[in-house]
């Protein structure tokens, strides 16, 4: 039977790789990857060096373009949105699988990150299996998410003792605000600098951009006092890059 692997290869930092990781990439006959434009042309160089440095047999690579995503959808279409480019991806990558892949072959699939943590892959391939149309298994490896990469930079931990965290997205926090009885958020996937429209005053905000890369960016502080140098930051390294990959942790002060 096939094996597809989903592999985290880390936030950015070609040292993030695991050792479980490198073991499982030099098991793969054929790793699939998908172009996401010119913009992101630096994360492909990434992943192309992780392979040249670590993988030591034969292989191929795989690559299909990554279908459009309606990024503007507003409230109540966002869900379907996402759902829509899903469902594309599923096409494209079932096809690889199949006709890409020998029946007995190794596949993988390289996330950023953790491919538990905010990453599609393994939904879509759990959907693809169970259609029957092609046969295989899946393995996740894990990686160390920008999550962890974040606190690492900022040297802090996530939680307080014996206090919950939790994580959400830039959307979410900006159509419900903190959660509440929360004092220790990560915000992921904000688009529109949801931060920026708190006005709470007693919160600090450990925020970062392309973590564990050369461009690496940092900034901590009271958030009402560094809120706007973050926003003027973040929109000089979209322009300058094309994209942005950032998040933070907002943590509400004792007392």
């Amino acid at each position: 039977m096939r094996t597809v692997y989903v592999i985290g290869i880390g936030a950015g930092d070609p040292q993030h790789l695991t050792l479980q990781a490198v073991a499982a990439m030099n098991r793969v006959d054929v790793f699939f990857t998908i172009d996401k434009g010119e913009d992101k042309n630096d994360l492909a160089r990434l992943r192309t060096e992780l392979l040249e440095r670590h993988v030591t047999r034969p292989h191929r690579v795989v690559e299909a373009g990554d279908p459009e995503r309606d990024r503007a959808a507003g409230p109540g279409r966002y869900e379907q949105a996402v759902v829509d480019w899903q469902e594309r991806r599923e096409s494209i990558y079932e096809r690889m699988i199949a006709d890409e892949l020998d029946t007995d072959g190794c596949g993988a699939f390289l996330v950023w990150g953790d491919p538990a943590v905010y990453d599609g892959t393994l939904r879509i391939l759990e959907r693809i299996a169970g259609r029957g149309a092609v046969t295989f298994r899946v393995e996740s490896i894990p990686g160390i998410s920008s999550v962890q990469a974040l606190a690492a930079q900022h040297r802090v931990a996530l939680n307080r003792t014996g206090r919950p965290f939790a994580v959400t997205t830039g959307r979410r926090l900006a159509g419900e605000g903190l959660p509440a009885g929360i004092d220790d958020v990560v915000v992921m996937l904000d688009a529109r600098n949801a931060f920026a429209s708190l006005t709470d005053t007693d919160i600090d905000i450990y925020w970062g951009a392309y973590v564990g890369t050369p461009d690496e960016v940092l900034v901590h502080g009271d958030l009402q006092q560094v809120k706007d140098e973050i926003v003027r930051i973040r929109a000089e390294w979209r322009e300058r890059k094309g994209w942005i990959m950032d998040t933070y942790l907002l943590r509400r002060r004792d007392g």
